[in-house]
């Protein structure tokens, strides 16, 4: 660390998310937020929204007593109330708590009382979660409960209750919004646990402020655009969409509960809306891919840009939202523990313009992209800790570090296995070409070794996502007597009728070695997956971990 000459700037003020939203109160007071309610569309703007959040910032002051420090959580999808959240709890100095809808309830108790909570603001669709884990909790003082309905027809075991509506409309909406310390924990994720308990990303203003410019910059932001909020809003901050359109003034829409098995709704709030950005997983937008083509009329999408996340995207639903409708779907990575964004593969690298075709453009879009400034990162041995060559074909481990990466987990110790030369191991396997890509080849631990080579799982997948018949692939390695492992595939199609193998062989001839290709592909109704809708690979290795050592081995029936 080098320090110069002194500036003569204003070094103290503060980067927070009150700035954030007061600026785009000043700048865009009329700008319109929509949010769904059951099936009811609301509408208000930007400065009735602040209003409302002077109002909950006083309740947690004059009211619950909450004070600088203290961590209150949420239970809810995404909704109106939850933006309002979003600003009010860390306008005060408190923490705000993301409380992951689809984990465990034994882990969301553990959750909040790792984080010792001391509020939680639960939408009255969620009071039976609310109920299941209130007798595990050991520092919740009370429940404030959001429903349109009066406090008398509300029926709950939880207490003490707090009716959100009555309170805050007792309220002033003027509240002193003081100048939060930046380096003040904004909001807690925790990771989805699927090894271990939960762990405790704590995030600073100054981290979420500066990963909202970045995000901005990179996604071209503006007041024009229109985001839909696909990305549960108790998870990653909704991947930190939510505030590039509050910083830039864009027209948010909240569209409550929704489902993976009927992305209806999304898809007709895009088309009633003109929605121009958005952010989902594959998981979410195959779907809606899927629904588009039962549409007699086909929407215009050209001036939209979809981040797709969580997973590679299928080269062939970049195409066919491409072709359909004209939307962008851009590739991004990240993590819990980065924000999330790290990289993006939006904008062609110039240079190579001219030197790739069509297909070498397309299949490069499968990567995900360069990293964004301010992000170092490096590929290491995952045992020794050696850099790697970023010559495209080197698979180690990412290890990053930057402004909004996280360095520590909440309350546990700082061990090798996590974090390494002050730089966060991911634990993903990937590459880094001569231009910069980043192509993540598994999660280390899901790499197939076959014979002491890898094989990409999550390249075999997309390639078997190729096939118009294929709805989902997952790919994992299963124990071999022989080989160590070898790729098996399970696959859904569409119509839920088997496809012959030698099509889908035909696709991976293209791209795989024959020795590459899984030793079986199996024909199921659905994949497992985890809480944050990813391929449970941990439990589908568990199924048919027996499969390749025993003769004849036989497909459980669990799926």
């Amino acid at each position: 660390m080098v320090k110069g000459f002194q500036s003569t700037s204003m070094n103290d003020y503060q980067l927070n998310t009150t700035t954030l939203i007061r600026h785009a109160v000043r700048n865009f007071p009329n700008r319109e937020i929509l949010y769904r309610s059951g099936n009811q569309i609301h509408r208000y703007t930007y400065r009735e929204a602040f209003a409302r959040m002077g109002q909950i910032a006083n309740f947690l002051e004059n009211q619950l007593g909450v004070k600088p420090g203290d961590k209150i959580g949420i239970l809810d999808w995404n909704s109106a109330r939850h933006f309002e959240l979003y600003f009010a709890i860390p306008g005060t100095g408190a923490t705000m708590l993301q409380m992951n809808l689809r984990i465990s309830p034994e882990d969301l108790s553990y959750v909040t009382n790792h984080s010792e909570a001391k509020y939680i603001f639960v939408d009255e669709t969620l009071l039976p979660l609310a109920e299941a884990i209130a007798p595990h909790l050991e520092t919740v003082k009370g429940f404030i409960i959001m429903s349109d309905k009066p406090s008398s027809e509300i029926k709950t075991a939880l207490s003490p209750i707090y009716h959100f509506e009555e309170k805050i409309k007792q309220e002033s909406a003027e509240y002193d919004w003081p100048m939060i310390d930046e380096n003040t924990a904004y909001n807690a994720c925790y990771t989805s646990g699927t090894t271990g308990k939960p762990k405790g990303v704590f995030y600073s203003h100054r981290n979420i402020y500066l990963h909202t410019v970045e995000m901005g910059a990179y996604i071209g932001v503006n007041c024009d655009d229109t985001l839909l909020v696909i990305v549960p809003m108790f998870h990653a901050q909704s991947w930190g969409l939510v505030h590039v359109a509050a910083m830039m003034g864009s027209k948010i829409i909240l569209p409550g509960r929704f489902t993976a098995e009927d992305t209806s709704v999304l898809v007709d709030l895009m088309l009633q809306e003109k929605v121009t950005l958005a952010a989902g997983s594959p998981a979410i937008f195959l779907p809606m891919l899927h629904y588009i083509r039962t549409l007699e009329e086909k929407p215009d999408f050209s001036k939209a840009r979809f981040l797709s996340g969580a997973s590679e995207p299928p080269v062939s639903m970049m195409r066919g939202f491409k072709e359909l409708t004209g939307a962008e779907i851009i590739h991004a990575y990240g993590a819990t523990e980065t924000t999330p964004l790290v990289s993006i593969n939006y904008r062609l690298n110039p240079s190579l313009q001219n030197k790739l075709t069509e297909e070498e453009k397309w299949d490069l879009r499968r990567k995900q992209g360069l990293p964004v400034t301010g992000i170092d990162i490096k590929l290491c041995d995952p045992d020794t800790g050696e850099e790697l060559p970023r010559d495209g074909k080197s698979i180690g481990e990412i290890c990053l570090r930057g402004p909004w990466i996280t360095g520590a987990y909440h309350n546990i110790p700082v061990s090798e296995s996590q974090f390494r030369d002050g730089y966060w191991r991911s634990g993903d396997a990937g590459t880094i070409d001569e231009n910069g890509y980043l192509k993540i080849v598994d999660r280390i631990k899901d790499v197939i070794k076959s014979g002491g080579e890898w094989i990409s799982s999550i390249d075999l997948e997309n390639t078997l996502m190729g096939h118009e018949n294929v709805a989902e692939a997952v790919v994992v390695g299963i124990p071999h007597a022989k080989w160590q492992e070898r790729p098996l595939a399970l696959v859904v199609t569409k119509d839920r009728n088997p496809v012959p193998r030698e099509e889908l062989e035909e696709l991976l001839y293209d791209h795989f070695a024959k020795w590459q290709f899984p030793d079986d592909i199996l024909f199921v109704e659905e994949i497992p997956k985890t809480s944050v809708g990813k391929f449970n690979k941990k439990e589908i290795v568990k199924l048919y971990e027996n499969l390749y050592l025993q003769e004849g081995g036989k497909i459980p029936s669990e799926l």
